[in-house]
């Protein structure tokens, strides 16, 4: 709390940045409270002149600048410190004299001025690309076949010349491209998604996460100040914990042959016999909290119903049900199954299974129809129609990758998971003792 304020002539002190903190962290933008409790309002018009405020009892002086830059100061949270050091340190490994592409959609200059000084300080350089959701959408409209093999050629140049891509996206509206037709969005998927996709995953240390904000919040139903709380913790965990707990899931994931799922309309079973299994841990995603696999390209058979909502090039989609035959699903449904359909009809790797993943971060608990969220809720796993990965993966390609999820804690409807006929997890709680220590009670000490 600010208990008191004075003006003076003093010059300004570097002191001033903790200034800025300081009121973030109370959540206080342009207004101060004096030691009498009487509310004032920070210098106004634009141009302040030389005040010094009291911190407890330190004086913080404010130079002669523009309120503008006062307040930009105020909303660097110094969580966003935190968050840029993960991003650089632990995320992507930056070293000294690499090259790093940070792509951003509707992010804070505040947060992207942090994690370019972040980037600077362990002597690596940002190259920085920003994006509107509304343009984007515009762009694709407007855009054709020959339009978007151009542009993925200079995105993959563009890529060939860093080490490293990291993709922040904020979308002020998660529906931004609900009314785009399908065959303008499967052309823009194919001729420029899934090639830029590809080499950016298989050529760079890349990480992708989004941005809290209004929209955000409202999609998770809170509050937006408890959503950015919220983000933040889940965004900044202990990844080095939940490395070491995923370990064992991950060695038997990569010796495991059959894996049955089980559930309130489900009953699907597959084959991961050779294919492999890595962890994530915030290297990828943040947040982050899998590990994943793939299905043998014929394996599957059964039937899968999703009980997360999601949305898929803008389009909301809720109650799927997939039933697949050797590999390929072959009757879809959900709250919009035309849409799911012609999604699926994209390309003939559509209708095949890209990942299989388990879910296990402690504090992502309900989804809110964000991928880099939902896929890593408690409890849950993730059946993914579409492209895989190059390792762990089948080989199958496709401009669609699409993370469903379903949830098997109780509340849920429950759930287990069995691999060569050993129950590995029930309603969301892992059983052997060896992965017990991916259970939420553990992972959050």
């Amino acid at each position: 709390m600010v208990k008191s304020i004075r003006t003076s002539d003093e010059e300004c002190s570097p002191r001033s940045h903790r200034f800025a903190h300081v009121l973030c962290d109370k959540r206080v933008l342009n207004r101060a409270t004096m030691s009498n409790h009487r509310s004032v309002m920070l210098p106004l018009p634009w141009q302040l002149s030389c005040h010094t405020y009291k911190i407890g009892s330190e004086d913080i002086g404010i130079a002669r600048c523009n309120v503008i830059w006062v307040i930009s100061r105020i909303m660097s949270d110094t969580r966003y410190a935190k968050l840029a050091d993960l991003l650089v340190s632990h995320s992507t490994e930056l070293k000294k004299g690499e090259r790093v592409l940070i792509h951003t959609t509707d992010v804070p200059d505040a947060f992207v001025s942090v994690l370019i000084q972040a980037v600077r300080a362990v002597g690596a350089y940002p190259i920085l690309m920003s994006h509107s959701s509304r343009l984007v959408r515009q762009l694709i409209l407007s855009g054709d076949q020959a339009y978007w093999e151009a542009e993925a050629k200079l995105a993959i140049e563009q890529l060939q010349t860093v080490a490293a891509y990291i993709s922040i996206r904020g979308n002020v509206n998660t529906l931004e491209t609900s009314d785009i037709p399908s065959d303008v969005m499967r052309v823009y998927q194919t001729a420029f998604g899934q090639p830029v996709t590809d080499y950016r995953v298989n050529h760079t240390r890349w990480c992708a996460l989004r941005w809290p904000n209004p929209s955000f919040a409202q999609a998770a139903g809170m509050s937006t100040d408890a959503f950015e709380d919220f983000y933040f913790d889940v965004c900044t965990l202990d990844y080095g914990r939940m490395a070491k707990a995923a370990e064992p899931l991950r060695d038997l994931m990569a010796k495991t042959d059959r894996v049955r799922i089980l559930g309130p309309g489900t009953d699907l079973s597959f084959s991961i016999h050779g294919i492999g299994a890595r962890m994530s841990f915030g290297q990828r995603n943040v947040p982050d909290g899998e590990c994943f696999s793939c299905p043998t390209l014929d394996s599957t058979n059964g039937v899968i119903s999703y009980n997360a909502p999601t949305v898929y090039a803008g389009k909301p989609f809720s109650d799927i049900r997939l039933e697949l035959k050797n590999g390929l699903i072959v009757s879809a449904t959900s709250s919009d199954t035309a849409s799911l359909n012609e999604i699926l009809d994209t390309d003939e790797g559509a209708r095949r299974i890209g990942e299989f993943a388990i879910g296990y971060n402690p504090v992502i608990l309900n989804p809110m129809r964000d991928v880099l969220f939902d896929e890593k809720i408690a409890g849950s796993l993730h059946f993914t129609p579409g492209n895989a990965y190059a390792s762990p993966g089948n080989g199958n390609r496709s401009g669609v990758h699409w993370d469903m999820v379903l949830i098997q804690r109780p509340e849920w409807g429950g759930g287990e998971i069995w691999f060569d006929d050993v129950l590995i997890r029930k309603d969301g709680l892992f059983v052997p003792d060896v992965l017990q220590g991916l259970n939420p009670e553990r992972l959050l000490g």
